[in-house]
């Protein structure tokens, strides 16, 4: 199978010369990401700082893994091994003029409303993973279009739609590209034809939906909600935080949701400011350890200025979090059952600078400070907004 596969992808070296003629780009003005639809071969695609490739192509699996070389083939096989359960394997991107490639799980199905909860669920994990490698760019083929009895409109419309919804939300500066192989014209024209199509007509979920896809209906003021181990949600930021403790821990016991309309929509105040100020996004996921007691207090007030300083003020006295979850980690006081808590938070970093012990606020003319490694140090209550909660052993 696969050497018939690459048997074929040989012939698309004499479409290189027609098909750079035939690329097209169509930039959203109502979003700060850029689209583009390119008839190209996704392993010739240059300047993509990562390439998604979908588990239910064998095809183009094996043509990605061929071209990007044994490093490549060596790191799928082995995740695939050792973490046969894994909804993403991410790998080194070999002889590809990537940063990465992500084979992600994705199975269509013939029921219309599954089918679309199941890209939803797909693009989901794309942007959290794009998210958490600090990436701008993706290119994929689209997704299930080679399947018969599926209806390629409804993937490339649900596609399109939940990725403009993700950056649209999340204000992302994210250039999509999806990558249309040679003798796809058809499904070429159908996805720029519906790009055309989402400078008027945006379906209603993606304007008037202001929190995330995945919060569920609250009833009073319940903010916490417990993500079930079966969703994808789970397991992405379940991957995420074992590869980050590097072995330093046992097991997850739960994670659960945060939220909290009222921070959340402050927060995103907060962001479009920064955008509009800074004409970037600088928000990060970054972690933050506590002790049991402080749980309640951040889940219902956020990331207030009275936790400034407990975790030390050598780089200001403010709020600290950490891109490295081993360093939050020693923050993250045990209780009497051995359990440890650490939220994952949404911070905005805006213009930082090198913090001391001297700063009980950020310097003028910018918005944190940093060792200049993995920690930063924010003042603003509504500048960090926790989205979830871990408890561990």
């Amino acid at each position: 199978m696969l050497i018939r596969a690459i048997k074929y992808y040989s012939t698309f070296e004499a479409y290189l010369c027609e098909c750079e003629k035939l690329r097209m780009a169509l930039l959203l003005n109502k979003y700060p990401g850029e689209f583009l639809v390119v008839q190209w071969s996704v392993t010739n695609y240059k300047m993509v700082d990562v390439i998604v490739v979908s588990s239910s192509s064998d095809y183009l699996r094996q043509i990605v893994i061929m071209e990007g070389g044994e490093q490549v083939y060596e790191s799928y096989e082995r995740e695939s091994i050792t973490s046969p359960n894994s909804i993403l394997i991410s790998t080194p991107p070999g002889n590809l003029s990537c940063k990465r490639i992500f084979f992600l799980k994705w199975m269509p199905d013939e029921n219309e409303n599954i089918l679309r909860q199941s890209i939803a669920d797909f693009i989901w994990n794309v942007i959290q993973n794009v998210l958490a490698y600090k990436f701008d760019s993706i290119a994929f083929p689209p997704i299930g279009c080679a399947h018969h009895n599926i209806s390629t409109s409804i993937i490339i419309q649900t596609l399109i739609n939940q990725l403009i919804y993700q950056i649209k939300n999340r204000n992302l500066s994210l250039t999509v590209k999806f990558v249309i192989l040679p003798d796809q014209k058809e499904i070429y024209q159908e996805f720029y034809q519906h790009l055309l199509e989402c400078e008027q007509d945006i379906e209603p979920a993606t304007n008037d939906d202001k929190v995330p896809s995945t919060w569920e209906s609250a009833a009073g003021n319940t903010f916490r909600f417990i993500v079930p181990f079966k969703l994808d949600e789970y397991k992405t930021i379940a991957d995420e935080f074992y590869r980050a403790m590097k072995g330093k821990i046992k097991k997850i016991i739960q994670i659960e949701r945060i939220q909290n309309e009222r921070w959340y929509f402050q927060y995103l105040a907060h962001k479009k400011d920064f955008f509009k100020r800074l004409n970037k996004n600088t928000e990060k996921r970054l972690y933050h350890g506590c002790p049991n007691n402080a749980i309640d207090s951040i889940i219902d007030d956020c990331f207030n200025r009275s936790f400034a300083g407990l975790h030390g003020t050598s780089y200001g006295i403010g709020v600290y979090f950490s891109s490295d979850a081993t360093y939050s980690h020693q923050f993250a006081k045990p209780n009497s059952n051995g359990e440890r808590s650490m939220f994952i938070a949404r911070v905005l970093i805006g213009k930082t600078t090198l913090g001391n012990s001297s700063m009980k606020t950020r310097p003028p003319g910018f918005d944190t400070t940093t060792d200049g490694n993995h920690i930063f140090v924010t003042y603003h209550d509504a500048q960090a907004y926790a989205e979830y909660l871990i408890t561990y052993k």
